[in-house]
């Protein structure tokens, strides 16, 4: 599970690869209303976004936020892990704790250990191939194909 941060992140994310052809910043205002975000929550995510290198800035008339890189450079897993890992919850897969589980008596093998690396090993892959311009292509797809015509 992600937290609404991270989801609030990717969700702004998208909607800048959407405009990055233009290349034409869009105000925080409009990113907040129009991906439901609360823009004093979204004008801190944004900083952050900002600050990591994944958007750029432009002040004043016209100003607002764009994507510092193309969409289909900037993956999933780098917006999540920008935020958050997701499976630090486990202290055995947290890179950073770098320790076993305080249950664990088990010494270096563990069940649940080797099934949630695999877990993680995969989800990963999946987040850190997967680009912004990937998603919002099969958004758009996607879109295109519920179209009725009569």
């Amino acid at each position: 599970m992600i937290s609404n941060k991270t989801k609030y992140a990717l969700k702004a994310v998208l909607m800048l690869t959407g405009k990055y052809d233009s290349k034409e910043p869009i105000l925080i205002a409009e990113i907040a209303e129009k991906e439901s975000i609360p823009k004093k929550f979204l004008e801190a995510i944004l900083l952050e976004l900002k600050n990591k290198g994944f958007l750029r800035s432009k002040k004043g008339r016209g100003g607002g936020y764009l994507l510092a890189r193309s969409p289909n450079q900037i993956s999933f897993g780098e917006v999540i892990g920008l935020f958050e890992n997701p499976f630090s919850a486990l202290p055995c897969l947290d890179a950073k704790a770098n320790r076993r589980c305080g249950e664990c008596k088990k010494g270096s093998v563990c069940g649940i250990q080797l099934v949630m690396q695999e877990v993680y090993r995969a989800t990963s892959s999946i987040l850190n191939v997967t680009t912004f311009q990937d998603v919002y292509d099969r958004m758009r797809n996607t879109n295109r194909e519920a179209m009725y015509f009569i």
